[in-house]
């Protein structure tokens, strides 16, 4: 789950854009998708990603994903992605993208109920509430359908400082959202905590906090990820603690 999310200054003064939300139905929608994390992930904040093709982010898990697309209805772009790997499906390959990560064997017994949200993003002229909002409606009517009980996926933090706000972030965050100690996971690669003394007062980005708003917890210490130069946490929502409000907003975007 990376963040992206900040209001863009591109959206002020101009017509609001009309935006939906679907799931790709052939190789070209997911290509598009692809391509829009590819922008976003290499283009704009340097991370090294192998290219299978030219401009394209793409890895094993791709293809076993459903690919959640928001679309500008007038220009016919996609403009916001995630891809979701439901637990049944991940039992069948051996693992979630988020076992590359951390251990989670604290959370074997959820594997069948949840899915993994990941490789989000949304691009730099639509980074709005509205964008959001479409997702996040994807998410959780598919969720609802499917009867899962869970998401669950690597929510980052940027690392351009080498990681002292990103600790101050993670330090801050668990004092109040940290999950109940049986729902803890451990990163295979961990941020080594004790050596960044961290920005007290470090605010968390915008989808990070739209997560612990709605219910989310933080599943322990963050994970560093070299490829993509971020510390990730671990999110996981049981779906029976959002809160009402934000669940029928969700339902009905």
């Amino acid at each position: 789950m990376l963040d992206h999310t900040l209001e863009s200054s591109a959206l002020r003064g101009r017509a609001v854009p009309e935006l939906a939300v679907s799931f790709a139905r052939t190789p070209d929608e997911v290509v598009e998708a692809q391509r829009l994390r590819y922008k976003v992930f290499a283009g704009e904040l340097g991370a090294n990603i192998p290219q299978a093709a030219p401009g394209i982010d793409s890895d094993f898990y791709d293809a076993h994903c459903e690919h959640l697309l928001v679309r500008d209805t007038r220009s016919g772009e996609v403009v916001g992605t995630y891809r979701l790997l439901p637990g049944p499906r991940a039992q069948q390959l051996g693992s979630f993208y988020a076992d590359s990560e951390f251990d989670l064997t604290r959370l074997r017994h959820l594997r069948e109920s949840t899915v993994e949200i990941g490789r989000s993003c949304v691009h730099p002229d639509y980074r709005s509430g509205a964008t959001i909002a479409r997702l996040w409606s994807g998410l959780a009517a598919y969720a609802a359908q499917g009867g899962y009980r869970y998401l669950m996926g690597c929510a980052s933090l940027g690392m351009a400082d080498g990681g002292r706000r990103a600790a101050g972030i993670y330090r801050g965050l668990a004092r109040e959202h940290l999950s109940p100690v049986e729902y803890r996971v451990f990163p295979r690669c961990e941020l080594p905590l004790e050596a960044l003394g961290g920005e007290a007062d470090a605010l968390p980005p915008p989808l990070v906090k739209g997560y612990v708003r709605v219910g989310a917890w933080i599943c322990g210490a963050p994970a560093w990820d070299p490829d993509f130069n971020t510390a990730d946490l671990l999110m996981l929502l049981p779906l029976s603690r959002m809160n009402a409000r934000y669940a029928r907003h969700f339902l009905n975007a």
